[in-house]
């Protein structure tokens, strides 16, 4: 499925990026990410403001060009053909810079891979579902008879809504009801292969999302990216938890009872250590993991969570901290910064398409935001030392925490720096003779 971290660092072959350079042994997917330049819509997503910024200054050359070219030809001002040309030089090579990174979107981002070989560039939607649910089907079957590890990262209930002609108006919900109902349709037919080949009760699964619903996508009236009920916030903030706070649904049928309900904070960050654990390993004792195995949880072998504190990032920017306090049960969380919503009361980030996570789109808070998620789970109403007695004990707390886990942090390069997060020809996977990167894995084989 989707990978999203890329392919390359340095040459078009070194796929430092790459699943295979992490651990996997067979990867089919995406190496990028989903956008709507993939399905050729109308409404561009990458980078939308900037893009629009970047076609005003591309129009106000070709005026300037364009008034000089006149002005000259009719006399008004002198003004040489060589400063002219240089102009329109400018002009074209600014455009260029430009639109070859976004212009082409669909053609560099959206691509398929299987292994190190693009197999559909650009990828074709129509199909994409059928085929990523055939691999997921085929590796199963392949290593039904051995311990295996498959991780499958659907394309669906992400914008754009990828959603075949059979299940476009099954749902009462719109297009994103549709997307979820195809979704549920992809899960459960890789249960019944897990079913079928009987290892129901020896497979552990693992069901969740990465973060919650795109409050910003919309197509007219249309709500496109999920909701979040009383959560407040959306993907992309780092710290309310709309953002953050997703179900996960767990299946052991000869292990774990069904229809137990655990209401405890973990994260996603909890898979890492629960696989090493369940494959008889240990995790690396040479630095902070900060995921726990939620099998002493899931067995009922304890009753709390083992996270005490959890750091919410937007990006490397700390935005807020969860504290789990023990002793009380009471769950804490304190916004260090929250993103600037546009209009103020939306909720969202309507303006800038999704929420910045520094600069002029956040409010930093001294003192901090705090809210007892265990009493205001929606985060509707901030404490004070005024309103909350605990208040002092409680910042105090949290502060020497983030004071010990800033001693347990490595500063690593950043892949999402702006330097490295624009688009760059010499690191583009391209199945044919750059920049002509076309291919169709279907079409190779007729």
């Amino acid at each position: 499925g989707k990978w999203h971290m890329g392919v390359n660092c340095k040459t078009r072959q070194d796929h430092c990026h790459h699943p295979l350079n992490h651990g996997f042994h067979y990867f089919y997917g995406m190496p990028f990410t989903l956008v709507n330049e993939c399905q050729g819509t109308d409404d561009p997503e990458l980078a939308k403001s900037l893009q629009d910024t970047y076609w005003l200054y591309t129009q106000m050359i070709i005026l300037a060009v364009f008034t000089l070219v006149i002005g000259k030809l009719a006399n008004f001002f002198p003004v040489k053909w060589k400063i002219i040309i240089c102009l329109a030089i400018f002009g074209l090579l600014y455009f260029l810079s430009w639109f070859s990174s976004y212009g082409f979107t669909k053609y560099w981002n959206c691509i398929l891979m299987r292994n190190h070989d693009i197999t559909e560039q650009p990828m074709n939607l129509d199909k994409t579902t059928s085929n990523m649910l055939k691999e997921a089907v085929t590796f199963i079957e392949r290593n039904k008879h051995r311990p295996f590890l498959l991780f499958v990262s659907l394309l669906h209930v992400h914008t754009p809504l990828i959603t075949t002609e059979k299940f476009q108006g099954k749902s009462r919900h719109g297009l994103y009801g549709d997307n979820v109902e195809e979704m549920d349709w992809m899960v459960g037919r890789l249960l019944e292969v897990i079913d079928k080949e009987s290892l129901k009760n020896t497979t552990f699964i693992y069901f969740a999302s990465d973060h919650g619903g795109y409050l910003e996508a919309h197509r007219a009236n249309s709500q496109l990216g999920g909701w979040n009920g009383i959560y407040k916030g959306g993907k992309g903030m780092g710290g309310w938890e709309g953002g953050i706070r997703v179900p996960g649904i767990v299946r052991w049928p000869g292990v774990l009872p069904a229809e137990i309900v655990i209401d405890e904070p973990t994260s996603l960050m909890d898979i890492y250590p629960t696989v090493v654990h369940l494959a008889g390993g240990a995790v690396p004792q040479d630095r902070v993991i900060d995921g726990h195995t939620l099998l002493p949880l899931l067995h009922g072998a304890v009753q709390h969570s083992e996270h005490e504190f959890m750091f919410h990032y937007c990006g490397v920017f700390l935005h807020a901290v969860r504290w789990h306090q023990k002793d009380s049960g009471t769950i804490w969380k304190a916004h260090y910064a929250t993103p600037v919503f546009q209009p103020e009361a939306s909720g969202a980030c309507f303006r800038r398409g999704i929420c910045p996570c520094f600069g002029d789109g956040v409010t930093h808070h001294d003192p901090p935001l705090l809210f007892n998620l265990s009493q205001d789970p929606s985060e509707a109403n901030p404490l004070s030392a005024n309103t909350e007695p605990m208040f002092d004990t409680v910042m105090r707390r949290i502060g020497r925490a983030v004071e010990e886990h800033r001693k347990t942090l490595t500063p690593v390069p950043q892949q999402l720096s702006p330097y490295n997060n624009i688009w760059k020809p010499w690191l583009q996977p391209c199945c044919g003779m750059f920049p002509f990167c076309w291919c169709h894995e279907e079409n190779n084989k007729a």
